[in-house]
């Protein structure tokens, strides 16, 4: 007889998702549905979504991790995803985008976060299900301070969902199921059988999102497009991390400091280049300079050079990006460009 099997937040939580199927005997016919966040701040978010994209009779719904990803809304836990994904990102959007937000069964409704009691399953908000910011902010605008929407459910079909981490064992309240139990931070990960609601549980071998948080850090910060990153974002940047303390993190945050220092400085041996090249190009040009000035991308500066009134603030004000710095300085044949970390 085919089984159908509900798992809590997985996270990235591979080791565990392979021991917990191993323990309910879990069959190639049975339906695996995961309710979602199966990605993020666990050790193996690309294994979970390999093994889950390709195992047939498997479902997985929207979680707000996963719609992170979809809307490129990428904090810390997202960055850690996209770098252990490398080329593969692109594919895992892509599939991301297909993930439907609900899941009904004969037996139950499952969801990733929440239900609004008082509204039809097909009427139901994408935002309020998946768990996002917006939907957190309109249940608690709905909802009275201090209750929770499953306290206001009285349907007759049970909901299961995740999302809030619970405790180590499911919360069941109302007709629902609450099963995010904290693999990811040393807690269990879940499972819930249908029919007969039947708990399955495996308890997780490690807080991972603590471990990760500190093996990502470096490869996180290199990945960063800081050649394009406006130098107002890469000095904010480096200001939200200067609490960091790890040696080494501290030696690449203090090489990227060093290295923008040095790029701002050349923004003056730049304006210095500009003056003298528009001087030497009026010299060769002198009855056609304005049509000379134009082959060059930076004639802007070239006219202002010109007529006199080139400030070192103009420069910096459009050399706004590292790779926009390094590239007039190239054009106009400056020597000592500094050398990234």
């Amino acid at each position: 007889m085919r089984k159908t099997f509900i798992v809590g937040d997985i996270h990235g939580c591979f080791d565990e998702l392979m021991t917990l199927t191993a323990q309910i005997g879990l069959q190639e016919d049975d339906l695996l549905i995961s309710l979602g966040d199966i990605v993020d701040r666990g050790n193996k978010s690309v294994e979970v979504y390999q093994y889950l994209k390709s195992r047939p009779h498997s479902v997985v719904l929207m979680g707000n991790h996963e719609r992170k990803h979809l809307n490129g809304v990428l904090s810390y836990a997202q960055e850690i995803v996209k770098v252990q994904f490398g080329d593969g990102y692109p594919a895992f959007l892509d599939w991301l985008s297909t993930l439907g937000y609900y899941y009904e069964t004969e037996d139950a409704i499952i969801v990733h976060a929440a239900f609004e009691h008082d509204v039809p399953l097909p009427a139901q908000r994408e935002e309020v299900l998946s768990g996002s910011t917006a939907g957190e902010k309109y249940l608690e605008k709905k909802y009275a301070a201090n209750t929770y929407w499953s306290d206001h459910y009285q349907g007759e079909k049970p909901i299961i969902y995740g999302h809030h981490v619970v405790g180590d064992f499911p919360r069941v309240q109302n007709n629902t199921y609450g099963i995010d139990t904290g693999c990811c931070h040393g807690g269990f990960l879940t499972a819930i059988e249908l029919p007969g609601f039947i708990v399955h549980q495996v308890r997780s071998g490690k807080d991972y999102w603590k471990e990760t948080q500190a093996l990502w850090q470096i490869p996180v910060l290199k990945a960063k497009d800081w050649d394009n990153m406006e130098i107002p974002a890469i000095q904010k940047q480096l200001a939200k991390l200067h609490y960091i303390e790890d040696q080494g993190v501290r030696r690449f945050l203090d090489s990227i400091d060093h290295w923008l220092r040095q790029l701002e400085a050349l923004t003056i041996t730049i304006k210095t280049g500009l003056d003298a090249f528009a001087y030497e190009l009026l010299s060769k040009h002198p009855d056609n300079f304005n049509e000379a000035a134009n082959k060059f991308f930076f004639r802007t500066f070239l006219f202002k050079s010109k007529a006199g009134n080139l400030t070192i603030e103009d420069v910096q004000r459009s050399l706004n990006t590292p790779n926009k710095i390094v590239a007039l300085a190239t054009e106009i044949k400056i020597t000592n460009i500094p050398a990234k970390w």
